[in-house]
């Protein structure tokens, strides 16, 4: 066994290979192509639908989409990893049978597309390891649907992501993946600010340090649509309506005390967290690598703890990365499974990862797979 590191495509491999598929699939050449990245959160978890703050970077890792508009109201769409799906466009909606199709089609629904049309999708972005491979597919088909003119048209195209992820997928996810697929830049984070609808972008460069951002898929089931994703956001929306708040961003530390059992430990986790993006990005402009990974521990520790939101495979992820020379580390995204990520020393990338994978071997997980995150640029359309 050895360590499994997962390499982006290029943006022209990528291409070649939607475009591929497409002409194979339908006999003929699509007419516009997109690409649109996974993601992975610095910090800042379970606050995005509770008007907080997250730092996300946008990964290599890309889903691609080539596809054509049809004379008809007939929707045939392909992917790497599914079978041929064929219908109408008025099949697209809320309460269809749940599948990749949902994903994949549910932007046309939440644009109002009313043609149908024809595309092939295939992704490098690892499925179910909590990268956002789900955002990415509906990031990548909504610029093919409808690319946006300008900078200024890309908040209805997040907006539109979020509601077919919500609404046609049933999946009560809140928005940080779909902003950071479509308003990310290369070299930066991004600082979602879901109170005043702001997007800042941070200087979020390790390698001059000689750091790296290790991402670790433990390959443990994840999913965001079994249940307990919903249940964490009506916890929340518990301590807003017993503290009576508008909003969880006006809480402070001092309103936990006025709350019992979960909901109290709900609520911490949201504050502690914001102030730890906060710090986080202070930490990022000193270049204070040290604090930056301590804050990571520390939201590990509150994601387990207060959120329960973490795994075994994922705290075995986070404990041995630790315990091999990390910064930090911590869970990513929305838990129960999923990836997790280690601010480690690049020339240790391999000692460490490995060290992982035995440890997780060992304890009867599943071999993890690895990936180093850089941050990268956002979804965008793809020149012929």
């Amino acid at each position: 066994m050895s360590e499994i590191f997962l390499e982006p495509w290029t943006e022209e491999d990528g291409k070649a290979r939607v475009s591929t598929l497409f002409t194979q699939t339908f006999n003929k050449k699509a007419s516009v192509f997109s690409c649109a990245p996974g993601r992975v959160n610095l910090i800042g978890e379970h606050t995005d639908y509770n008007d907080g703050l997250c730092l996300p970077i946008a990964l290599p890792h890309k889903t691609f989409v080539a596809l054509s508009y049809r004379d008809d109201d007939v929707v045939r769409l392909i992917s790497d990893q599914g079978e041929l799906w064929r219908g109408k466009i008025t099949d697209i909606v809320p309460g269809m049978e749940q599948s990749w199709v949902n994903y994949a089609g549910g932007p046309a629904w939440s644009l109002g597309i009313v043609r149908g049309f024809d595309a092939a999708v295939v992704s490098c972005v690892p499925l179910g390891a909590g990268l956002s491979s789900s955002a990415a597919i509906e990031a990548a088909m909504a610029f093919a649907l409808q690319p946006p003119q300008n900078a200024h048209d890309r908040q209805p195209i997040v907006d539109a992501c979020i509601r077919a992820e919500n609404e046609v997928a049933n999946a009560p996810t809140g928005g940080m993946d779909q902003t950071v697929s479509i308003f990310a830049n290369r070299g930066e984070a991004v600082c979602i600010d879901f109170f005043e609808h702001t997007q800042t972008h941070v200087p979020a460069d390790f390698t001059q340090a000689g750091l790296c951002l290790l991402v670790i898929d433990t390959r443990a089931k994840h999913s965001l649509s079994d249940g307990q994703y919903g249940k964490r956001r009506a916890q929340c929306e518990q301590a807003k309506k017993e503290l009576g708040l508008a909003s969880l961003r006006s809480a402070r530390l001092a309103d936990v005390d006025q709350l019992q059992g979960i909901i109290a430990q709900r609520l911490r986790h949201v504050v502690s967290e914001n102030t730890r993006v906060s710090d986080a990005i202070a930490a990022l402009s000193a270049r204070d690598f040290t604090t930056l990974g301590q804050l990571f521990l520390q939201s590990h520790e509150s994601l387990r703890d207060d959120y329960e939101v973490s795994s075994p495979e994922l705290d075995c992820a986070v404990e041995t990365a630790m315990a091999h020379g990390a910064l930090g580390a911590r869970m990513t995204g929305g838990g129960f499974g999923g990836s997790a990520i280690a601010l480690i020393h690049e020339s240790q990338r391999d000692d460490i990862a490995r060290a992982i994978r035995e440890a997780h071997v060992d304890a009867g997980f599943p071999e993890p797979a690895f990936l180093v995150a850089h941050a990268s640029s956002g979804a965008h359309l793809i020149a012929e």
